[in-house]
């Protein structure tokens, strides 16, 4: 006999709502088919939507926060690619353009969610507590993670497109058994706790709209779809798989495969911060309350490269960067905010402080790391020792031991001249 996931305070909102979403939601621009929104690119609200309601709880402090991330967070990164191309780190992945996406998603769970990153979700990390140096960690090759996931609720990044995506849907599996077997237990004590003895809880699965197209995704939505997991898959599609573009990758608007799984699919401006907090809410609250899992797609733009080893002007236009750039995340929300006047001059000065303040500390981070130690890199290949790692690991120390004669031949020629 199967036992109900617990409700929620959401639980007035009608399963249809999803339907009325498709059928009503705004006109995206460009062509680009039904979106929704909730701040235009000025930063004008659009009272009218389906979802404006569901924000009416964010108070001024509450919005004030989300903006104070989003600048942080893109202030980190810009730092971040800095410190990389002065050899400080190994590699970083850019987010710029994606913190309406992360932060709007990130501030709508709750401690109990779980979040499956990929591996650009800086501002979701921040918005679960997650020590920024330990992202610096992972990218200067010093930890394969670095931070409890259990502390946080994020999980360690994962470098392998979508690999990370079934490992959610069976995390968001075993919740809802966990919350079954809670409501039996109760039951067969004769209380009341059943219901009340896990809080209800779902997972949130982050990829980009390159790993769409990797099986791993199509397998977890029918497990989901399946078993009503738990869960929201969160793509947020920023145009690009490196140098594929979208419309290459998908014949039909992402969210619209969601359909062939029999669950909901909407589509959301990516950069409109209230609208994608709106959004994932409301699925959160539907995954929570047993209805199943929910596709978001949020159609925003990586403003940079996909990562540092990566030169975007190879494969896309300057005028569409421009164009992208016009409906920036972040100065939307501003102007918003401004025009509300929910904050002034002075907010918007201290926490561009604040981020140079966070900046400054990320460099003194990384310059007091240690240098990673390739060596060390190879006993983790395998648990025990094996011939071909032991003869890759000869080769690389004949390689560097290369290197530590060049400063003395160097010396040789200059002292001939």
């Amino acid at each position: 006999m199967g036992v109900e996931l617990p409700t929620t305070e959401f639980s007035d909102i009608p399963d249809e709502l999803w339907l009325e979403l498709e059928t009503h939601a705004h006109e995206g621009t460009e062509g680009h088919g039904e979106m929704i929104q909730l701040l235009d690119e000025e930063g004008r609200f659009r009272s009218d939507s389906k979802l404006a309601g569901l924000i009416g709880e964010l108070g001024p402090d509450a919005l004030l926060g989300m903006y104070r991330d989003m600048a942080m967070i893109r202030r980190f990164d810009a730092e971040a690619t800095a410190l990389q191309r002065q050899g400080q780190l190994a590699l970083w992945v850019p987010l710029r353009g994606q913190e309406g996406a992360q932060i709007g998603s990130g501030s709508a769970t709750r401690a109990q969610d779980y979040i499956f990153p990929s591996y650009r979700e800086h501002g979701v990390a921040l918005t679960r507590g997650v020590d920024l140096a330990e992202l610096l960690r992972l990218f200067r090759g010093l930890s394969n993670g670095g931070w409890d996931p259990r502390a946080t609720g994020f999980h360690l990044y994962t470098m392998v497109l979508a690999a990370q995506v079934p490992h959610a849907v069976g995390y968001a599996m075993g919740i809802q058994r966990d919350a079954a077997r809670a409501a039996a237990k109760g039951a067969a004590d004769g209380t009341s706790r059943g219901q009340a003895a896990v809080d209800p809880a779902a997972v949130v699965a982050y990829f980009g709209d390159g790993a769409s197209s990797e099986g791993d995704i199509h397998e977890s939505m029918v497990f989901a779809a399946s078993f009503k997991a738990p869960i929201v898959f969160f793509c947020q599609n920023n145009q690009w798989a490196i140098s594929v573009p979208a419309e290459v990758q998908s014949r039909v608007p992402l969210f619209n495969r969601a359909k062939g799984y029999g669950f909901p699919g909407v589509r959301v401006d990516g950069n409109d911060v209230l609208a994608v907090h709106a959004v994932t809410q409301w699925a959160l609250a539907r995954a929570r309350n047993g209805k199943g899992p929910v596709l978001i797609e949020a159609f925003t733009y990586r403003l940079g490269a996909h990562t540092t080893a990566d030169d975007p002007t190879k494969y896309r236009l300057s005028d569409e960067e421009k164009s992208w750039a016009a409906k920036d995340p972040v100065a939307r929300f501003e102007k918003y905010l401004r025009a509300e006047g929910i904050a002034d001059e002075a907010f918007f000065a201290q926490v561009a402080a604040d981020g140079d303040a966070l900046a400054s500390q990320a460099r003194h981070d990384i310059l007091d790391f240690a240098s990673p130690d390739m060596q060390e890199a190879f006993a983790h290949v395998y648990a025990e020792a094996h011939p071909l790692v032991a003869e890759e690991l000869a080769w690389h120390r004949e390689y560097q031991a290369g290197f530590a004669d060049q400063p003395a031949v160097q010396q040789t020629t200059e002292g001939g001249r």
